[in-house]
């Protein structure tokens, strides 16, 4: 989720275009996902890209690489930082929509207005992509739509990235040799968002199959930030007394930073921690520090990638009459201490 990179990066990048723009496709037409038709702009394009959270460090990454790549081709972009407020996402899209904005990417702070930002965008005949987390046309939860009801969406695949975190975990449990009747693995993410349930089934599976052990998991809800995971960890402590070892994975950084920090304030040492994050923003402080962490790695998630993504696909759509795919998928990788700089991951 970066600006500076090194030559390698750089490559990726270029992978991550080509693999976005042509896999996952599966012909989608602007009247799919029950879009309006939309008319070709012949003029300058002008869209809005509305972010949650957008003050974390991904999403300030993807509204960077937006601006650069919006920059690039002569778009009037506007980025809204929606927050977690729900409201907020209505009132601001039909904002983008009074100032003549001739797209919109949204990144929703809860699904369940998916709906109602899909009806105002066709009412409205404006184009309409998602980025990072899926929406349905006419349900309130993603994961029980219909596949040809998802508006088209750029981002990561969830289970891709699950099981590589799965994978992980799996390896170092198994380096560390942790008894497993003392070891408990805990799953944090916001259960309502359906990425998430993605990333974190897969991450099971994974760990599962790689562990070479059977570890009891315990599912922990949160908000998807540090504080409320930090929070909900801290229960989860209380009531299972007598762990000794503890394996940590989520939908985010978040996540996991904050059921580390939860683990290691109820003195739990690093070395009994095993916490695998997504998106490495956070993780990365910790390595940086130079102290000991429970953080042992994460997999490294480029926002920047996927905002300039979402702007080339748009401008495909309104420019050229280029349908927009189902899905596209940009590359990830696993980072630790030893790597996380190389690879080019910015801090938050």
């Amino acid at each position: 989720m970066i600006t500076a990179r090194t030559r390698g990066a750089a490559a990726v990048l270029g992978a991550a275009v080509v693999l976005g723009l042509s896999a996952c496709s599966t012909g989608q037409t602007s009247s799919a996902a029950g879009a309006a038709p939309v008319a070709p702009v012949s003029g300058k394009i002008s869209l809005t890209y509305l972010q949650k959270q957008g003050d974390q460090q991904y999403f300030i990454d993807e509204a960077n690489g937006a601006k650069a790549k919006a920059a690039q081709l002569g778009i009037d972009l506007k980025v809204v930082n929606l927050g977690n407020d729900a409201n907020k996402t209505v009132s601001e899209v039909q904002s983008a929509i009074a100032q003549k904005s001739n797209g919109l990417i949204v990144v929703v702070p809860d699904p369940a207005v998916g709906p109602q930002v899909v009806q105002t965008a066709r009412d409205a005949k404006v184009a309409l992509l998602t980025s990072d987390d899926q929406v349905c046309t006419n349900s309130p939860t993603p994961s029980s739509c219909d596949k040809a009801n998802l508006v088209p969406r750029i981002g990561f695949s969830g289970q891709q990235m699950g099981t590589e975190v799965g994978k992980r975990a799996a390896e170092e449990f198994k380096k560390a040799g942790w008894n497993p009747a003392d070891t408990r693995v805990i799953s944090a993410w916001k259960q309502d968002v359906t990425v998430c349930g993605d990333r974190v089934k897969a991450a099971k599976d994974a760990f599962n199959s790689g562990a070479g052990a059977s570890v009891q998991n315990i599912d922990v809800a949160t908000d998807n930030t540090p504080t409320g995971a930090q929070d909900k960890v801290a229960a989860t402590l209380t009531a299972n007394p007598g762990v000794k070892h503890w394996v940590v994975w989520g939908c985010n950084d978040e996540n996991v930073q904050g059921g580390v920090t939860a683990l290691q304030n109820a003195n739990i040492s690093p070395a009994n921690i095993i916490g695998v994050g997504l998106g490495a923003y956070l993780a990365c402080k910790d390595w940086g520090s130079g102290a000991a962490s429970g953080m042992k790695a994460s997999l490294f998630i480029n926002g920047s990638d996927i905002g300039a993504l979402a702007v080339q696909t748009m401008y495909d759509k309104l420019k050229n009459g280029k349908d927009m795919p189902a899905e596209a998928f940009a590359p990830t990788t696993m980072v630790d201490a030893a790597t996380w700089q190389s690879a080019g991951v910015k801090c938050a």
